[in-house]
């Protein structure tokens, strides 16, 4: 009985179903979670630690801004926007992972610590009930990001390994087999989700 062959995955098979893609998600799941242990504790951080002021200004600048961007674009202007705002956050940290992992760990506490930071302004306006209303906002955009860091940080341990160029290799075709048949689409349903309960609310 032949062994299967992993590793590199070719050009012929690159787009056969999503098995590899979910077998190397599996491979990567201590990367996945150690982001994810990242992205909470610095979630709960920025909830429960007072904000330095000059933090807190940027933050707030930054959201009204946000804001401001989307208030006048229409339920499909907004998913659009939603969709390839969040593919290129996730894209590049998958892709910048390839500089030791440095940068998918950067944006896990950037992005955590801003959504504590939020969550707290939230609970402070609208009491502790509202965090569940922002659940849905979360349920398929995290996992799209914690997958995507996930693979970026193993990507950056390939310069670790004994066939450097082969594992190089390796983990860049295997992770953008993930991004491709995985992410992307976790993307466009947290799109549409988020574009549409933003014009409802």
């Amino acid at each position: 009985m032949k062994k299967k062959k992993r590793g590199i995955i070719s050009r012929s098979n690159f787009l056969r179903g999503s098995p590899a893609a979910w077998n190397y998600i599996k491979e990567s799941k201590n990367f996945i979670f150690a982001i994810i242990i990242i992205f909470f504790i610095f979630a709960l951080i920025g909830f429960f630690v007072p904000a330095p002021e000059i933090i807190s200004n940027s933050i707030l600048s930054f959201l009204q801004n946000l804001l401001e961007k989307t208030q006048d674009m229409s339920r499909y202007e907004l998913i659009d926007f939603i969709f390839f705002n969040n593919l290129q956050s996730c894209f590049f940290g998958f892709l910048f992972g390839f500089f030791l992992g440095i940068f998918p760990i950067v944006i896990a506490i950037l992005n955590g610590y801003v959504l504590g930071f939020v969550g707290k302004l939230a609970v402070e306006k609208g009491g502790i009930s509202v965090l569940w209303s922002l659940l849905p906002h979360g349920i398929f955009e995290l996992p799209a990001i914690f997958i995507s860091l996930g693979i970026g940080l193993k990507f950056g341990t390939f310069i670790f390994q004994k066939e450097i160029g082969k594992s190089f290799k390796d983990y860049f075709f295997n992770g953008l087999k993930v991004f491709i048949l995985v992410v992307i689409l976790l993307l466009i349903i947290a799109a549409i989700i988020e574009g549409n309960l933003m014009r409802i609310f």
